[in-house]
């Protein structure tokens, strides 16, 4: 199996702590390696994995090459502007084809925290198989823990595939739902978290992005040649539509099946997120780095260099850096992502 990273996100959920420079997959955000060498070291681990390859930023590659162990420069594939995970997972497909059209490969966001590695490794040796054994597209879901309306879902036929206890027909693909939705998926029973992670052979891939992306696919098929050569291809790339995976290719694909995750999983997508796997105090209060909460309960408090002083206050968000203070209640915490945008428009990029 050939791996691909997605690694070229900013985490603008995750400032003033994760910047466009250093954005959330290359920072120590629940240890003490970066998101994304806990990705690799993870895959690394799985014996059916031979190659791993990171698509990222231009701005990202010299840190990529430079700082992450286990990768190979010439498998660090650059896109010359973000264009959403359908193209950034077909540069890799289209390159694969060249040569390994029988491969299976993989794909994995750069900065998901898994636990249980028995069980991941499991649920990536069936997706395999699945993949293998037919013109399969195959997606891992993971069971609901709650109505959570930051992540999309998938519907799965409740019937097993007669050859893998945990893998099932997929009904349909649904974008991140509002609460009152969230709450009807799960209480049907048939809907799982889309983790973002997908298997399928490098052929049955192009053959799929063929029939229901064909513009990408003829993009692709000039663009392959130049990356295998080192040549530039940014004045094809330019003219791509940016388009996500789910909405390009799988919502309209038949002949998809969804592995059941059984390991613990959480995107780290938000500081609600983070503070869902961080060990609280006895008050439910959080504290990383210098600062203090006095008669409060369930805060997350991020401060590096500076104290930071919380009082009185519940469930709330703060983050202390050099050149900016969040201050938010932990139920608006995706809310983050508005804020960098206000700054972008603002006249203040120095700060995201």
């Amino acid at each position: 199996m050939k791996c691909v990273i997605l690694a070229g996100g900013s985490g603008t959920r995750f400032w003033p702590y994760s910047r466009h420079s250093r954005p959330k997959q290359l920072l120590n955000i629940v240890g003490d390696k970066s998101m994304l060498q806990m990705t690799v070291d993870r895959l690394k681990k799985i014996r059916k994995v031979t190659d791993i390859y990171i698509v990222t930023r231009e701005d990202l590659y010299d840190y990529i090459v430079n700082d992450i162990s286990g990768i190979h420069p010439k498998n660090v594939i650059v896109e010359p502007e973000g264009k959403n995970t359908a193209p950034a997972i077909g540069l890799v497909g289209a390159l694969l084809g060249l040569s390994e059209p029988n491969t299976v490969m993989g794909i994995f966001p750069a900065d998901h925290l898994i636990v249980g590695h028995r069980k991941f490794e499991n649920a990536v040796n069936t997706a395999d198989h699945l993949a293998k054994k037919g013109e399969n597209l195959v997606t891992i879901g993971i069971r609901p823990t709650s109505p959570s309306t930051a992540y999309g879902y998938i519907q799965y036929d409740e019937t097993s595939d007669e050859d893998h206890l945990w893998a099932y027909r997929v009904k349909t693909f649904a974008e991140k739902p509002h609460k009152d939705l969230a709450r009807r998926f799960i209480a049907s029973g048939d809907f799982v978290w889309n983790a973002g992670m997908f298997f399928w052979k490098v052929s049955t891939f192009l053959n799929t992005m063929e029939k229901h992306m064909p513009e990408l696919s003829e993009s692709l098929k000039l663009i392959a040649p130049k990356i295998q050569k080192g040549e530039p291809f940014r004045d094809i790339w330019h003219f791509i539509e940016s388009e996500s995976i789910d909405y390009g290719l799988l919502e309209k694909a038949k002949n998809i099946y969804m592995v059941s995750g059984e390991f613990k999983w959480n995107d780290i997508g938000s500081w609600n997120a983070l503070y869902d796997v961080l060990n609280t105090n006895v008050d439910g209060n959080i504290v990383r780095g210098k600062g203090k909460v006095m008669d409060g309960k369930n805060n997350l408090i991020q401060s590096n260099g500076r104290f930071t002083a919380v009082l009185g206050v519940s469930n709330l968000v703060v983050v202390n850096t050099d050149d900016a203070t969040l201050v938010v209640p932990r139920d608006k915490v995706e809310d983050v992502k508005a804020m960098v945008d206000f700054l972008k428009k603002s006249g203040h990029g120095n700060l995201t």
